[in-house]
Order: structure tokens, then C-alpha cells, then sequence
């Protein structure tokens, strides 16, 4: 049974500490008897109460690790329904579906381009993160071998699709650590729980209906198998997003641990239709899947789908920031511009590309102001001359240009004056209010050298 927050708080230390980020003990216990905050953040807690503690500290649904090393992917672990209550803590991972039966060299095709498709974005590397193999032509040895060549063509992690034998075959072939094992059904869950057993592998269940998946999670819990990924075993994007939005309600709101699993969803299986797929794909980033499984990730279409993930996966309390700097844009030299602008991300990217398109060189300035816009941090006080001119002044941009000239956004043309008594010798321009004027003022703009 659940214990309630008084519960909870009886085996608490009662400092009222705040390290744990809430003001006192009893809001903290209060918090984690609702799923909303983890045992570990209270620094002080005996081991004898988190024993005692071990169900209520449980997240309400479970974090499940596919895969070892640098491409290892959790999923799970999530605590809120809607990501303005708090916000969602581990993206869904993008899977790329590989079948047994296509041509070698069209896999090997598959495999180089995805691991082409990376992207950097706000210092964050966007890209694929599984291979989901399936034994459709249902030999042992056929699987084993595809398997083998996905394992030496790239590094991520893998989702094996074939009954028991198959998948034995091809873990052992391939030596692989931790992969994603499916699935297992009612027919079959004695063979594919010892496999998971025998191999310490997460393992995904593929129930008929949402009473069957209670009754097949509850059993393989039993059995010792809790690294459970949830397959809802329907494929139409209506019958899955409902089921998707049911479980997850299901764990959080009513704490009912046979549905607190993340999930595997198909948009691959689902339609034949390429930019449909995408479609599916990016309701199940938005709500709620675990991983997505999809036949194609070329370039246009993964790329829409990273920054979608990107996004809701950040936290809605935090703005998206670029890292302080001065960033080169079309290969600047000493005699290039220098502008400056704030580290909100929206605002960065819309400049950069303002910029980049202009053709003209020039030094982009990002100042830190805890990644709000342009007019929301001079309103706040942080993109302000002292904070502008502390930052020029420890920058190296004096080392890249031989004038001191520095152009401000037109919306704070206002600090024009105050800025060049900060930053003495330099003199301070004031930009476009818009940026899409800003190529049309590069190519007239010329810099006053020192």
C-alpha cells in the first residue's frame, strides 16, 4: 500500500534543511507521497528510512536503461502528465526499422545514412538513437546475421524482433549488451522472461488489451523481470494515442503499477504513407512515446523530428539557451562587424540565420541572460552596458577585429549612450529593431576603425 505523506514524514530528519530544494520537510514528504519529487534529492535520509521508504520513493512509472556506453538510452522515469506541471525528463528514442529479408547492400545504405544524420542545436547533438531489427523472414541464422552486420555498422543500442530462439541466436552472435528483447506475449512470456533474465535485458510486452498488459506485467514483475517496455498492440494512430494517454494517466494520477512502464510505439506499422509516418511519429513524441519505431529517417523528415523532441523535452521553466561567446558567421576577418545579442536561443538562431543569409561576415556576440529575449532582459535588467561591457571586456574579440565598434539591437537603442561610457574608446551602433532588416544593414554598414 501506499503510504501518505504523514507517513513519510514520520521517518524523515526533520531539519527543514531546504538542500532537497523544498522549503521543509513535511512539503517534501508531502511531494513524494504524490509522485512529484525523488527520495535521493534529501541529503540527510537514513538508510533505514529509505528501506522503509522504497515504495513511495518508487517514480510512479519506471526508468528503463537499452543499451551500454555512450549511446546508452533511458526512457521512463517521468513524473507529471503535462509537461507545464513540472516538465519531462527523458526524450523518446528514435529507432530506424531494419528488416532481415531486405538486400545487404540497402541495410548497409540504411545504416550509413542514419549515421550520417546528426545535427548540433544549441550545443545539443540531435540524432537517432536505436536500430530496431526484425526477423521477418523467420530464420534463426538470417536474424543473427543482420544483427551481426548492424552491431558492426554502427553503435546504438538495438531492438531484436523475432520469437526466443532467434533473438538467443543473435545476442550471442553479436555478443550485445542490453538490448531492447520483443516481445513478449501471453503465448510466449515463460520463454522470453528467461531470456531476459539470462541476458539482464529490458523486455517489451505486447498485451491483446489493457486488461491482458495488467495481468502480463504483473506476472513478469513476479518473475523477477521489472525493465518492462509497454507495446500497446494497436495500430492506428487513434486506437494507440488514446491507449498512450490512458496508461500514462493510469501510473500517474491513479499510481497503478501494472500501466508504470514507458512505452514502444510503430508508426512503421502503422501506415505505408512516409509523410504520415512522420505524422505519427511526432504525436507520439508529444504524447507519450517511449520509443518510436519508423522505416525511414532520412534527413527531412529526422531533422523535424529531433528539434520537435528537443523541445518538448525542455524544460518549460528554463529557456533554451546558447552558450556565451562570439560566435563567426560567414568567416569574419578583422574588419568584420561586431554584434551583440542575447543568449534566449529563438534569438540567436533568428539572427544567425538573418546573417548567414546576408552573405557578410561578421562576429555575433551572445551575452548570458539566463536565456531570456532582447527586451524581457533589459526589462529584467540583465541585458544591460555593465553586463554587456563585463562581457566584451573578457572576451578575446579585441584579438580577432582591429576596431572598436559594436552594434546593439535597435530595441535598446536606449543604452546606446550609458554603453560607450562602460566600454571606453568603443564606439556603439544601434541595429535594426527587426531582424530581418539586418542584411540590408550589413551591406551598407561599415565598422569605424580604430
Amino acid at each position: 500500500m501506499a503510504l501518505t505523506g504523514m507517513d513519510i514524514f514520520k521517518q524523515l530528519p526533520k531539519t527543514n534543511c531546504g538542500e532537497c530544494g523544498i522549503p521543509t520537510c513535511l512539503a517534501f514528504a508531502m511531494k513524494l507521497a504524490a509522485g512529484g519529487a525523488s527520495l535521493e534529492a534529501c541529503p540527510h535520509v537514513s538508510e533505514e528510512a529509505k528501506a522503509k521508504l522504497s515504495e513511495a520513493s518508487a517514480p510512479p512509472m519506471r526508468g528503463v536503461t537499452i543499451g551500454e556506453g555512450d549511446y546508452t538510452l533511458k526512457i521512463g522515469e517521468e513524473l507529471v502528465v503535462y509537461r507545464h506541471e513540472k516538465t519531462f525528463f527523458n526524450p523518446p528514442g528514435y529507432a530506424l526499422l531494419v528488416e532481415d529479408n531486405e538486400d545487404s547492400a540497402a541495410i548497409d545504405a540504411k545504416l550509413a545514412l542514419l549515421k550520417e544524420t546528426s545535427y548540433e542545436r544549441v550545443g545539443q547533438i540531435l540524432r537517432a538513437d536505436l536500430v530496431a531489427v526484425k526477423n521477418t523472414s523467420g530464420d534463426v541464422n538470417t536474424f543473427a546475421d543482420v544483427v551481426k552486420k548492424v552491431t558492426g555498422a554502427i553503435e546504438y543500442p538495438l531492438i531484436l524482433m523475432a520469437e526466443a530462439p532467434a533473438i538467443e541466436a543473435a545476442v550471442e552472435a553479436a555478443s550485445l549488451a542490453k538490448p531492447l528483447l520483443y516481445a513478449a506475449t501471453a503465448a510466449n512470456i515463460d520463454a522470453m522472461a528467461g531470456l531476459a533474465k539470462k541476458y539482464s535485458a529490458p523486455l517489451a510486452v505486447k498485451p491483446t488489451s489493457l486488461e491482458e498488459l495488467a495481468e502480463l506485467t504483473d506476472k513478469l514483475d513476479g518473475m523477477g523481470v521489472k525493465d518492462l517496455v509497454i507495446d500497446m498492440g494497436t495500430r492506428t494512430l487513434k486506437e494507440t494515442f488514446q491507449n498512450l494517454v490512458f496508461t500514462r494517466r493510469l501510473a500517474l494520477k491513479k499510481k497503478q503499477r501494472p500501466f508504470g512502464y514507458p512505452t514502444i510505439t510503430f508508426p512503421a506499422e502503422e501506415t505505408d504513407d512516409d509523410m504520415m509516418e512522420a505524422v505519427h511519429a511526432a504525436v507520439y513524441a508529444i504524447k507519450y512515446g517511449g520509443i518510436i519505431v519508423l522505416r525511414d529517417l532520412s534527413p527531412e523528415k529526422a531533422y523535424a523530428l529531433f528539434v520537435l523532441r528537443q523541445n518538448i523535452y525542455t524544460d518549460p521553466q528554463r529557456p533554451m539557451q546558447v552558450e556565451q561567446g562570439f560566435y563567426p558567421i560567414n568567416n569574419p576577418n578583422e574588419d568584420s562587424p561586431v554584434l551583440v545579442t542575447t543568449n534566449f536561443s529563438l534569438t540567436y538562431f533568428i539572427v544567425s540565420s538573418e546573417i548567414e543569409g546576408s552573405k557578410m561576415p561578421a562576429w555575433l556576440g551572445i551575452v548570458d541572460v539566463d536565456g531570456l529575449s532582447t527586451l524581457t532582459a533589459w526589462a529584467a535588467g540583465k541585458f544591460v552596458p555593465e553586463r554587456i561591457a563585463a562581457f566584451i571586456g573578457k572576451s578575446d574579440i579585441l584579438d580577432k577585429v582591429k576596431h572598436k565598434t559594436l552594434v546593439i539591437p535597435g530595441y535598446v537603442a536606449q543604452i546606446s549612450g550609458e554603453l560607450e561610457e562602460e566600454l571606453q574608446g568603443w564606439k556603439v551602433v544601434v541595429g535594426p529593431r527587426e531582424a530581418a532588416d539586418i542584411p540590408a544593414f550589413l551591406k551598407s554598414f561599415q565598422p569605424v576603425m580604430a
